[in-house]
């Protein structure tokens, strides 16, 4: 694996050049401001776009991935906002290796990756856009050309992937749609056999240590985080940048871990008010966070050594409407002979074999077999302590019908 990087930012680089002027369709920080950092993980043969989103400054990346085709062109997988840089990072890999020639959206539900295609694809005007089948939209199930993709370009995955203009390179398969009551969620894995990768977007994550580049562009979300209190004055160092992006994973994927309590607004309002100016730059000081002195163990215990795992929403909300389509899923991706992983958030490229992939759903299974074809004795499930609001969360929504009560494990 190659582990050239290529940021835009060491210029001084006119400011259109990552402005996003739609922002407004998906409010999420940095707003109307999106750098990117394209990443050659494979010699010549993929490539990584990261940009950079969230809320409440609980910012995490979110990837594409473009892939050669061997016979000329590039496919790209989960297209992010096509701002000027981005598109210039595309273009400078067009020129080298021939046109897009597909675009795919993995996904039926997440917005944060749907919202971007039609935009991207217009800069495209010779590529075929794939989307994954029965895409639905909120609060109007609206057709795909309502939603901005190009009606004349736009097609339903094939079901059976041997059908695909690109079966010849890549596999894939679909997970459901899952039904979640209002929603539905899917999700379609792509194996690129020539290169040993497989692609997906928010089924697997793996959370590095330290902050991923793209989230340093920009520290103050970092910094934010960072804080013990609301009158903090945090200093911009490594060790800090850490100390917040640890923090932010917590959120992002626990909402409310263990190892943070809740201060009452009361208190919150008193300590506002008490606040440096400087400290009042976000959110006029607000701050009602109070983290556990054993935050940390949270963190680690999430991230492992680095491994491969499902996120606590998919395993609390989401996955566990369909554990044995789930699993069936995971047994396909299991049989295909991939060496890295690039998902669309949190770390990439992971190296990781199959059974390091099935292994990951094993929450799904009573008693998840040990075996030397899908499991080691290495499996080991996440801290349930930190699954409390989620579970609050879950109970709560299937008490007042909203979504289908969760399926007994396998």
């Amino acid at each position: 694996m190659a582990q050239e990087e290529r940021v835009s930012n060491i210029e001084q680089i006119d400011p259109r050049d990552f402005s996003w002027f739609f922002w407004f369709t998906l409010p999420l920080y940095p707003y109307g401001r999106r750098r990117t950092i394209r990443k050659e993980v494979i010699k010549d043969t993929v490539w990584t776009f990261d940009q950079m989103q969230g809320i409440f400054y609980v910012v995490v990346p979110i990837r594409m991935t473009v892939v050669k085709l061997e016979a000329g062109g590039l496919l790209v997988y989960a297209p992010v906002a096509p701002t000027s840089e981005c598109i210039r990072l595309v273009n400078q890999l067009v020129a080298e290796h021939g046109e897009v020639k597909y675009i795919i959206l993995p996904t039926i539900s997440g917005l944060e990756h749907k919202v971007f295609v039609g935009p991207f694809a217009r800069y495209f005007p010779k590529a075929q856009v794939f989307v994954t089948p029965q895409q639905w939209s909120f609060p109007l199930n609206l057709p795909l050309g309502w939603l901005g993709l190009p009606p004349k370009r736009t097609q339903i995955l094939p079901e059976d992937s041997q059908k695909a203009p690109f079966a010849d390179e890549f596999d894939y398969a679909i997970l459901g749609p899952i039904n979640l009551g209002p929603g539905k969620f899917a999700e379609v894995a792509f194996f690129h056999k020539r290169s040993h990768t497989l692609l997906v977007t928010d089924s697997v994550i793996s959370v590095p240590e330290e902050p991923p580049a793209i989230v340093q562009l920009d520290p103050y979300p970092l910094l934010f985080h960072a804080k013990e209190n609301a009158g903090d004055i945090v200093a911009d160092n490594h060790a800090n940048r850490c100390k917040g992006w640890q923090r932010i994973s917590l959120f992002a994927l626990y909402f409310q871990p263990r190892v943070l309590d809740v201060i009452g607004l009361g208190q919150v309002l008193r300590d506002a008010i008490t606040a440096s100016e400087r400290s009042k730059k976000a959110y006029f000081g607000l701050y009602p966070f109070k983290w556990q002195s054993d935050w940390q163990r949270s963190f680690y215990a999430l991230r492992g050594d680095g491994r491969l795992f499902v996120a606590p929403i998919l395993q609390t909300l989401i996955l566990n409407r369909a554990p044995q389509e789930t699993i069936d899923w995971a047994n396909k991706i299991a049989s295909w002979n991939f060496k890295w992983i690039i998902p669309c958030h949190f770390d990439s490229p992971i190296k990781a074999e199959p059974y390091q992939f099935r292994q990951a759903f094993s929450f799904l299974e009573q008693q998840p077999a040990v075996s030397a074809g899908l499991f080691n004795s290495n499996s080991y499930p996440l801290p349930q302590e930190d699954f409390k609001v989620l579970q609050e969360i879950d109970i709560n929504l299937n008490k007042f019908g909203i979504v289908p009560p969760a399926k007994d494990k396998l």
